[in-house]
């Protein structure tokens, strides 16, 4: 290898590796306030309905938020926007960390959503500008699997800070010291990072009109996508464990890293889809059979006449199904994506993934508050049904 090429590898390595750890934290954020739901509701009060509208502020903000940012970063470029978002996170922790009730969460939650909204598009900006074309799959994968890695952590992080200091409230404490490390990490790195609109030719020269992306129909196919993949997420990352505790007539502990197993199998699908849509063009037969065996796998696990084992591992594995659709899902995005819009076009279509979140986890919540625990799998395993259906449809409009 070249002293030329091998430099290329390092500096595409050191971009991606910083832009995943940042979409790592955001990830670990996504799960501020989910693992302590149990100690909410006990301490506050509160059904698990309202623990899902605090879903829906946090996906709500965030899903607005990630749409407008997209403009923000193609304007202003990417590396302000995630620094910004690593001091909402900051900002985020000490609210919960502080709350005397359900109004100090949904600050909370406001504040971490404001806090995500701009990683899609400054990340993906980021990549696509400074990673060469030989390695973006390589980089979508990484990307996927630092947010699966962070959905992971925040589990095991929330729950061995509070078996350690014997209270909720020092969690918020150790959230608060991540936020503010990963920004002085990014800070420290930031020429890594750099992605400055005058650097882009596209832009330069042939600015691309503000919203006429916003015409093109495989834009809204990809937004409906995402929309329908997180929908189903909502339920298993917010109410899988519960749901399974209800079935089998375990104490809740029994059942909760099982988001943690969940999330570790989708980053191995993820792994293996960055390979996959490196070596072939199908993104839709590789998203279709993907989804496919992930919604087949929750079917299954929403019987109660598994053991408890058996069904704790059937949501795992059917992590590798959606994860496998990951890095093909990102260049079917990257596709659609005309020159000179790409902030614009991800911050609108990565929208769906905060409005799916958003809308679905409160009727996530009512499953279990209706006595239907098997309604969180099986209703996620339709809505994964029908984002296949976007995903191919997708793919027609993408190569025409």
């Amino acid at each position: 290898m070249s002293s030329l090429a091998l430099s290329s590898r390092r500096a595409d390595v050191h971009t991606i590796s910083l832009i995943g750890l940042a979409h790592g934290t955001s990830h670990f954020f996504h799960l501020l306030l989910p693992p302590m739901f149990p100690v909410f509701a006990h301490s506050f009060g509160l059904s698990w309905a309202q623990l899902g509208l605090l879903v829906s502020v946090f996906y709500g903000v965030s899903g607005v938020g990630q749409a407008l940012a997209g403009f923000v970063v193609d304007r202003h470029g990417a590396r302000p926007a995630l620094l910004a978002a690593m001091a909402c996170f900051a900002l985020a922790s000490v609210a919960a960390g502080t709350a005397q009730g359900y109004a100090g969460l949904v600050l909370a939650a406001a504040l971490a959503g404001l806090g995500n909204a701009p990683f899609h598009p400054a990340d993906f900006t980021i990549l696509n500008q400074r990673v060469s074309p030989a390695r973006l799959g390589h980089a979508f994968s990484v990307h996927g699997i630092s947010g699966n890695l962070g959905w992971s952590l925040s589990p095991v992080f929330a729950l061995l800070v509070m078996q350690a200091t014997g209270h909720w409230r020092w969690v918020y404490a150790g959230t608060a010291m991540v936020a503010l490390t990963v920004m002085a990490v990014l800070w420290w790195q930031r020429a890594a990072i750099e992605d400055h609109p005058t650097s882009h030719p596209s832009r330069a020269n042939e600015p691309a009109p503000t919203f006429d992306f916003l015409k093109l129909p495989s834009v809204w196919l990809c937004f409906s996508f995402f929309f329908f993949t997180t929908a189903a997420l909502a339920g298993i990352q917010n109410f899988a464990g519960p749901a399974l505790a209800r079935l089998h007539g375990v104490d809740p502990t029994a059942t909760a890293l099982v988001v943690t197993g969940y999330m570790l199998c989708g980053a191995l699908g993820m792994l293996i889809g960055g390979f996959m849509v490196a070596k072939g063009p199908q993104l839709e037969r590789h998203i279709a059979m993907a989804l496919s065996a992930g919604g087949a796998l929750l079917v299954a696990s929403s019987w109660s006449g598994w053991p408890l084992a058996v069904a704790l591992g059937l949501v795992m594995v059917a992590g590798v199904g959606t994860g496998l659709a990951g890095p093909a899902r990102d260049m079917l995005v990257k596709r659609a994506a005309p020159p000179g819009a790409t902030g614009r076009v991800y911050g609108t279509v990565y929208s769906g993934l905060d409005i799916g979140f958003a809308l679905s986890a409160p009727l996530f919540g009512l499953f279990l508050d209706h006595q239907w625990p098997a309604g969180v799998m099986l209703g996620a395993a339709a809505l994964l049904g029908l984002a296949l259906g976007s995903a191919q449809v997708v793919g027609r409009f993408s190569r025409r």
